[in-house]
């Protein structure tokens, strides 16, 4: 019998058992690095400029994704470790109530980015086919690649990477990256480009909180993924070289094309493609195939958070039900301010990811399932230490709905211009780092190696 009829779809809170750590580091960087081609990815890129240069927004996202990545990377080698979802891996930390407002952050931003997804699958396939049939039906390739999703989330990791990424992304991927490497670099003067001064507004340090925030928002969900892994090194080695780099090339793009191109709406970046001729249709086909898997992680993930919540409700009825609010929800909204989202998710992911670290190094790297489903129901010093990084984040790079950069703004933030990442890490890693030891120290257990 094949391997895939015997795994199943879904896997709930439990820790997941040794049979099923079957996603080896080849598994795992093809999952990643198929998550890391995006249109949506480009798009950030393109926020870096014209306030920055060429030059420097090509520092600003190396500096990112190294740091972003870094992240990830450790992230998902926790999830390989405790082998429990993302959500259900903050009990630990935070405790069992404690685990539930990341939870409710987590969902709002899976619903939110499978509901980009959606927009731009079915922008891409309105575009190809009112240029080939000469009618779009955005609404009806809204609800068919919803359709699509629930088919792939009811797959869970397992099947779907042995099912979709190996047997056809695997390959439209790789042709979706060089068409759009040609088409961006196609008739642009890149050495006009590259002297060209940046018109400011935006440090290169900011700049790199934009990337590392399109990096953090995967956080939460790597453990949903890495539970299946072989082990806690396929798991590092894989999330964070899979990711990093189609990440990093295509943000280069994002900023070649904005200033090539003038393309900053991500809604206009399928129709530009599709006005390129055959091969360029072609191409966007590829770019379609290769956003389902997004579209799979973001309502597949918050899903998986949902079941934190509720543990005992079966997890096809949970992703039946995202998918649902988020293909309805593409049908009605608009792309919202991208980079004010993205940079709103970094300031409540970094320190978030900052305490899992910390609580888990002082636990000797280890969590067992006593630790995540024996915590108590809440570790208040530890839910102070995340929100102590959310509002140093905020304090030096408020980002939000007006009213909320407003109130901050009448604090008199800093205008050093150096990023909030960093610092709002080193925040919360310090006292959580501090709590979480004096907290073990006190119960007389062994300090850390």
């Amino acid at each position: 019998m094949d391997l895939d009829d015997r795994i199943p779809g879904s896997w709930g809170v439990d820790p997941v058992p040794k049979r099923l750590h079957v996603l080896d580091g080849l598994d795992t960087g093809l999952l990643w690095g198929n998550l890391g081609v995006s249109l949506l990815v480009i798009v950030a890129g393109a926020a870096l400029v014209p306030a920055l240069s060429l030059p420097d927004a090509v520092v600003a996202i190396v500096a990112g994704c190294l740091i972003g990545n870094a992240m990830l990377a450790v992230a998902a080698a926790i999830g390989a470790d405790a082998r429990v979802p993302g959500m259900v891996l903050l009990r630990a930390p935070l405790g069992r109530r404690g685990s539930y407002l990341p939870t409710a952050i987590n969902v709002l931003q899976g619903i939110g980015w499978s509901i980009f997804e959606l927009l731009i699958m079915a922008s891409a396939a309105a575009a190809l086919s009112g240029r080939v049939f000469g009618f779009e039906a955005k609404w009806a390739w809204t609800i068919a690649f919803g359709a699509l999703t629930l088919a792939l989330a009811l797959l869970g990791p397992i099947g779907f990477v042995r099912r979709f990424v190996r047997k056809i992304a695997v390959w439209a991927v790789p042709a979706a990256i060089v068409y759009l490497t040609w088409w961006a670099f196609h008739g642009a003067d890149l050495a006009t480009l590259w002297h060209q001064p940046g018109k400011g507004g935006l440090s290169t340090w900011q700049g790199a909180d934009i990337v590392v925030g399109i990096t953090v928002s995967w956080i939460p969900y790597a453990a949903d993924y890495t539970r299946f892994s072989t082990s806690q090194r396929s798991a590092l080695a894989g999330t964070g070289l899979g990711y990093l780099v189609p990440d990093a090339w295509l943000l280069v793009l994002g900023a070649v094309l904005v200033l090539s191109r003038d393309l900053t709406d991500p809604s206009a970046l399928p129709v530009a493609v599709a006005a390129g001729g055959l091969t360029a249709m072609l191409a966007l086909f590829a770019l379609v195939v290769t956003e389902t898997d997004e579209a799979f992680a973001n309502v597949y993930s918050a899903s998986v958070s949902v079941q934190n919540l509720v543990p005992r409700v079966p997890q096809p009825v949970l992703i039946a039900f995202v998918t649902a609010i988020a293909t309805a929800g593409a049908l009605v909204v608009n792309f919202v301010a991208y980079q004010t989202f993205l940079l709103l998710l970094g300031s409540f992911f970094v320190p978030l990811f900052a305490v899992l670290l910390a609580d888990w190094l002082a636990s000797r790297r280890h969590y067992t399932a006593a630790d995540v489903f024996e915590a108590p129901e809440w570790r208040p010093g530890l839910l102070a230490a995340w929100i102590a990084g959310f509002c140093v984040y905020q304090w030096l790079y408020p980002t939000g709905p007006a009213w909320w950069v407003d109130t901050v703004d009448r604090l008199g933030p800093p205008h050093w211009a150096i990023g909030a990442t960093l610092p709002s890490f080193a925040v919360s890693f310090t006292l959580a780092g501090l709590l979480s030891l004096l907290r073990r120290s006190s119960a007389g257990e062994a300090s850390p190696a």
